[in-house]
């Protein structure tokens, strides 16, 4: 039997590509060329290794290297041609009745340096232009075709939450636990890949990992680290055994037909000390304060103060999303088709909430030698605040 593939409506992609054109008319810009894969999927429907030209008006233009066969299946796109180089791209923009831009848009906030160099010769009569902010906002208010897929990501952080009890047993290791999550995931359609914009940024499914390793500081600007299984991929579950009275971490992106859902919750085998149950309570309280507080026009940096004074007030500022000089200056951040999109719920940003974002709100507390408590879940911006999406249960779960 096939598998079903879930595809973007053409309604959809003409939403969004029609959003881009307003701002680009706006900004006086002739069209954009859209290269990074998540863009791309976003405004074409399809991750084939293709350009996707947006005139500043009219009908989009995708140019497919490899594969068109399954480009023409997956995009609602058309037309949809083949070509082999982007050196080709003047030449088919003309066959094709669209001028040459003489401001063009491109995501240069992801876009390698020698592929920028590359597309000056060619186009050297063409400005080319910053449009990525413009695209990430964009894409940080999700339609309701978009919060419906989200809503099945978040159902399945769920049913896998559900799961860990199960499959949690003293003694296996970080990253046994973490494989046999992984595996029901995979079984219930994940994707497996987890995108992040970010240069230099990478993660596999999330973070498993249980007690002092789990308050281990990585390179990765995130709360948690986690040791790792080596210096190369130095995140996440390591050979560390899983011991009793001690805080194990559940924290995994659901990436579901392309959208995510950021959930995280706390197990234990055996009681906790008293000091780790209270600042848990306090995350908790923490959550709710956000989930309140962020409405449509709330401003992002402040609620990121909210949550540092309510920490405060609780005698967790010095624990309160990292330790020491290791602590994230954030509180949550955007998701969709990446883990880190617009907005972020972080110290000095002044961007307004609006209706329909999507944010993962992860509060936590970090002891290093001790362990990590706390919880994230995925919601959606509403009139009256966020909607949780991850409706599994938030106190410690004690085996």
């Amino acid at each position: 039997m096939e598998n079903a593939q879930q595809y973007t409506p053409l309604t959809e992609l003409q939403a969004r590509r029609k959003k881009l054109q307003k701002h680009l008319v706006r900004q006086n810009i002739d069209g954009a060329l859209i290269l990074q894969n998540a863009d791309l999927f976003y405004f074409s429907g399809t991750s084939q290794q293709a350009n996707l030209y947006i005139p500043a008006e009219g009908e989009p233009l995708l140019m497919v290297r490899k594969d068109i066969e399954r480009a023409k299946t997956e995009s609602a796109i058309s037309p949809v041609i083949p070509f082999s180089s982007p050196r080709e791209i003047p030449g088919i923009l003309k066959d094709h009745g669209i001028p040459l831009p003489g401001k063009m848009g491109m995501e240069l906030d992801v876009l390698p340096t020698n592929q920028y160099f590359s597309f000056s010769r060619f186009l050297e009569k063409t400005e080319l232009v910053d449009v990525s902010t413009a695209i990430r906002m964009i894409r940080s208010v999700k339609s309701e075709y978009e919060i419906a897929l989200i809503r099945k990501s978040a159902s399945l952080s769920d049913r896998l939450a559900a799961e860990v009890p199960l499959l949690l047993k003293e003694g296996m290791t970080e990253v046994e636990l973490a494989g046999l999550i992984e595996g029901k995931a995979r079984k219930w359609g994940h994707q497996g890949i987890t995108r992040m914009r970010l240069f230099g940024a990478e993660m596999f499914y999330g973070h498993v990992m249980a007690g002092p390793a789990a308050a281990a500081p990585s390179y990765l600007a995130s709360p948690t680290g986690g040791i790792g299984l080596n210096p190369s991929f130095a995140q996440g579950p390591s050979m560390n055994p899983i011991r009793p009275n001690e805080p194990i971490l559940v924290d995994v992106v659901f990436a579901l037909d392309g959208y995510l859902s950021d959930h995280a919750r706390i197990f234990s085998i055996g009681k906790l000390p008293d000091f780790l149950v209270e600042a848990h309570r306090a995350m908790l309280d923490i959550q709710n304060t956000i989930k309140e507080a962020a409405v449509p026009g709330a401003i992002t940096g402040d609620l990121y103060e909210l949550a540092v004074s309510k920490a405060q007030s609780r005698g967790l500022g010095d624990y309160f999303m990292g330790a020491g000089d290791q602590r994230i200056r954030f509180i949550g951040h955007g998701v969709g088709l990446e883990v880190d999109e617009f907005p972020f719920l972080a110290k000095g940003q002044k961007m307004p909430l609006e209706k329909n974002m999507v944010i993962a709100v992860e509060p936590k507390a970090i002891f290093p030698g001790k362990g990590v408590v706390g919880v994230e879940n995925t919601h959606v911006v509403t009139e009256n605040g966020l909607e949780q999406l991850g409706t599994f249960r938030e106190d410690i779960i004690v085996l």
